[in-house]
């Protein structure tokens, strides 16, 4: 069995990597899309807020799906057409069909987030101890892989399509090959026993509502990053358009450095006061960013974010799957919404602002923001199972401090 949980670990992580590409090369090459397509500064909000609601749809839906279908099969086919998609933003001419292809994208980009974290959740049970950051810490070097590629095509001036098609062609059949070894809960011993214990759980909203504000606040501030970095270190900091796809790049290398070590604070810390030091730093971050009187400067903040918002997601999704142990697919897919509530928030608040008041200001916003996080900071703590009739078991240890030596 430890074999077959192995190579369900190095699969499903492969899958956060490509995923981690795919986006990453949509997000920094915004301003490239603005140009292929004519969206105006006025239009673009709408687009980029397309993109999460549709998301939210998707992942709703896989809340119903996995009653019906596992979720590796939702993963299966949903990241190609994620990967498909995003050749089709490169491709198209019109309006519409930069529509149709964002319509597709963020459709697909909710099933497969939404299943990429309830198998990630189902492995780290399985394992017993704290493995969740990893995960997300391929995704952060899939971003830095498609931040990369990304600056490579702005450097050289490639049409977007040019810049995709190698990339989809390498990754599409290299995910359906790797597709072959997801592991569900119903394929690993520990997890069928674990699931059994809490069978007939019921999803009280109420419990899982402290984690869903996190999330939207963790991706408020991601989607800060993600989707204004460029145009801000560009328009405010006065840099050339080939560094503007440099701040997601330095974002993505301090996540990626920050989820790599994450998992063994969570076992020697607890999961509560890595979250606490979390937000610190993402809340100094912006404020860096905010005050920068340069693009290194900048740059610098952006780093800070990394550190700090890196730790708030994946043990968001843990907490998750702790707090309802007989009922986690449904409780992912539902705090998974709230990733693309913040996107939503996110994105259009920090425009709007910009517009409005100025982008210095807009980065406080997010600051304040994450600070929130230290008040449901004990919501990370090691949780009471809790079962629909208002049973609560004891509380055991967090689930980073034990081992089955995997």
């Amino acid at each position: 069995m430890n074999h077959v949980l192995r190579r369900g670990r190095a699969s499903l992580a492969f899958s956060f990597l490509v995923q981690g590409v795919a986006f990453a090369l949509l997000v920094t090459r915004i301003p490239a899309i603005q140009d292929r397509y004519g969206v105006s500064d006025a239009l673009l909000p709408a687009f980029l807020a397309a993109v999460p609601i549709l998301a939210g749809v998707g992942s709703v839906s896989t809340e119903r799906l996995v009653k019906r279908v596992r979720p590796s099969r939702l993963l299966r086919w949903s990241q190609p057409v994620v990967l498909l998609a995003l050749l089709g933003v490169g491709a198209g001419e019109r309006m519409v069909e930069l529509g149709v292809a964002l319509a597709a994208f963020g459709l697909a980009v909710g099933v497969l987030d939404a299943s990429m974290n309830m198998l990630g959740v189902s492995l780290q049970r399985s394992y017993g101890r704290s493995i969740m950051l990893s995960f997300h810490a391929a995704y952060s070097l899939g971003g830095i892989v498609g931040a990369s590629l990304a600056w490579v095509g702005a450097h050289w001036d490639l049409a977007l399509w040019v810049s995709y098609l190698p990339v989809v062609a390498v990754l599409l059949p290299a995910v359906l090959v790797g597709s072959r070894w997801y592991v569900d809960d119903g394929d690993a011993a520990p997890a069928v026993a674990e699931k059994a214990a809490g069978e007939g759980q019921a999803l009280v909203f109420k419990w899982l509502l402290p984690l869903c504000l996190v999330m939207t606040v963790a991706y408020i501030g991601d989607s800060t990053v993600s989707n204004w970095s460029a145009k801000y270190l560009q328009d405010v900091l006065g840099s050339s358009e080939q560094m503007a796809t440099v701040p997601y790049n330095v974002y993505m290398v301090t996540t990626l450095l920050g989820r790599a070590i994450g998992d063994l604070g969570v076992r020697r810390f607890g999961a509560a006061a890595v979250v606490r030091g979390g937000a610190l730093v993402a809340a100094g971050g912006f404020a860096v960013v905010a005050a920068a009187p340069g693009a290194w400067v900048g740059m610098l903040g952006f780093t800070l974010l990394g550190l700090g918002l890196c730790v708030l997601v994946p043990q968001t999704f843990a907490a998750a799957g702790r707090l309802f142990p007989g009922a986690s697919d449904a409780a992912v897919a539902r705090l998974n919404v709230f990733n693309y509530v913040g996107f939503l928030i996110g994105s259009p608040l920090v425009g709007a602002l910009g517009d409005l008041w100025s982008y210095r200001g807009a980065m406080l916003v997010p600051m304040v923001l994450v600070l929130v996080t230290l008040v449901y900071a004990r919501s990370f703590a090691a949780q009471p199972d809790r079962y629909g009739g208002g049973h609560e078991r004891p509380r055991t240890a967090d689930v980073g401090r034990g081992s089955n030596g995997l």
